[in-house]
């Protein structure tokens, strides 16, 4: 380990972080229309920060509306629709944890500008889209496309307590929080809206202006990164560890195949996803500038909690979000519209808790209202039935807003104090591909739970399951001593 690494790693266990200068490993950025307050945090970063983290969530919010009229315009049942679903995310769980990991070395001005050129680009393809082998198609563009601005944001974060020589504001956390929440209130009845105006389409062409601002944000208020010249030309491919990337990459696709599928004949598949892994393990310790630092994950036992807990968590919440709405339309007969509406207390209630509780600093004590939140919100769905009066649809969309709005603050506020500095972004990565890993595994139940179209029945079922991952997450939480120290050293702004 290099001395300024040690220097970090050292006031990791102390549980703090060293004052002044940038993490090892990092480019600095220069910012020649700095403000005269160099002590305070560059506000002008927020625009394209909350641009680039927001694109992910409005297109899973709008997607949840979307699902059945695109089921009955191509024919498909919810088992194959689900696949616009689990495309993304697989796409999404590879490229953030590639694209943090270019972020740290190359900054993150050029990574964002493309990712929201992808994202411009699969909202036309996805327009346009023929069949929904081509939709898919464009769902995976859009995934890699949404993979830049989160890693970037939470990059930029850092560099600025490094700038500063102090811990950025909470708030701009919980800005952050906030501002996914908030897309994803706009998004189900938005969604709704614009399919009834203008077909299901309109919801993927919504992503043409989306990406369109974010991309003259960014050119606007991004840093420009000055690049080390050890880092230009031949070395890029030492620098990545592709290797360890086509390995990372194969064993989710592996994966993903026999999750949408789960059939004893596809053992095979399992196997395979363990060989890779296990190769994937081996590579990244053997690597010297590995993609995935296990050894350093291996070290940080709270991190790779934090990692566990953004899987179970995501599972419950995507499970909820996909399999909720899809019955509502389909077992409950409202309409895509009435659908996005129904969704309205969980994302103004997540709003309203994570603005609440984005100012307590005890990590702790977010992640165990989160996970008694899921079991009470998923034993509720067990009431629901095809004559369920609008009211307990109401109660049920209220109840996982509270889990919604805390458990997502809480792990990001996890990561921030529990990674090494250097590897931010990457790490930031990390947790959505954690996080996605939990919606392939809800794409997936979604699919097995509803084979022919979502009635009651599967519902249930799915909400045994949900109950049962909630409740582990619970246990996990409770146990977990590192929390008690994790979240100390968060300022407050």
């Amino acid at each position: 380990m290099t001395a300024p690494a040690g220097r970090w790693a050292a006031a990791f266990r102390r549980g703090g972080r060293p004052r002044g200068g940038a993490a090892p490993g990092t480019a600095p950025t220069t910012r020649p229309d700095k403000g005269p307050d160099q002590a305070a945090f560059d506000r002008r970063l927020l625009p394209p920060l909350v641009l680039g983290s927001v694109l992910n969530p409005i297109n899973t919010s709008i997607l949840a509306v979307s699902l059945v009229p695109i089921g009955a315009a191509f024919g498909a049942a919810p088992a194959q629709t689900a696949w616009l679903v689990s495309a993304l995310y697989l796409a999404t769980a590879i490229g953030q944890p590639v694209v943090g990991r270019l972020i740290d070395l190359y900054g993150p001005r050029r990574l964002y500008l493309a990712g929201m050129a992808l994202g411009g680009l699969a909202g036309l393809v996805g327009t346009f889209a023929p069949n929904l082998g081509v939709l898919i198609a464009a769902r995976v563009v859009l995934g890699f496309g949404t993979c830049a601005g989160y890693p970037a944001a939470m990059y930029l974060i850092r560099s600025e307590a490094d700038r500063t020589g102090r811990d950025s504001p909470a708030g701009i956390l919980t800005l952050l929080a906030v501002a996914s929440q908030t897309v994803a209130v706009i998004g189900p009845p938005l969604g709704g809206l614009l399919i009834a105006l203008g077909g299901w389409r309109s919801t993927l062409a919504l992503n043409v202006p989306l990406a369109a601002v974010g991309f003259l944000f960014g050119m606007w208020r991004l840093p420009r990164t000055d690049v080390p010249p050890r880092r230009e030309g031949t070395r890029l491919a030492a620098e990545l560890d592709l290797a360890g990337m086509l390995l990372f990459a194969g064993a989710l696709v592996t994966l993903l195949l026999f999750l949408m599928n789960p059939h004893v004949e596809l053992w095979w598949l399992l196997a395979l996803t363990a060989a890779l892994a296990v190769g994937f393990v081996v590579r990244e310790v053997r690597a010297g500038k590995p993609f995935v630092d296990v050894r350093v994950l291996r070290g940080n036992l709270p991190l790779v909690t934090t990692y566990a807990r953004a899987l179970l968590a995501y599972l419950v919440a995507y499970a909820f979000l996909y399999g909720y709405t899809q019955w509502t339309e389909e077992g409950r007969g409202l309409s895509a519209s009435q659908a996005g509406f129904i969704q309205l207390p969980l994302f103004a209630t997540a709003i309203v808790v994570s603005t609440t509780m984005g100012r307590s600093t005890d990590i702790r004590v977010k992640l165990l209202v989160g996970a008694i939140g899921q079991v009470v919100a998923s034993s509720l769905l067990f009431l629901l039935g095809a004559g369920s009066g609008i009211w307990l649809l109401l109660l049920v969309s209220f109840a996982f807003g509270i889990p919604q709005g805390v458990l997502n603050l809480a792990l990001q506020n996890s990561v921030y104090q529990q990674a090494d500095p250097a590897r931010m972004a990457s790490s930031a990565g990390l947790l959505r591909t954690f996080s996605y890993l939990g919606a392939m595994a809800a794409s997936a139940a979604t699919g097995a739970f509803y084979p022919h179209r979502a009635d009651s029945a599967g519902l249930h079922e799915l909400a045994m399951l949900m109950l049962v991952v909630a409740a582990l997450f619970l246990v996990i939480t409770a146990a977990d001593r590192s929390l008690a120290r994790t979240g100390s050293s968060l300022a407050k702004g």
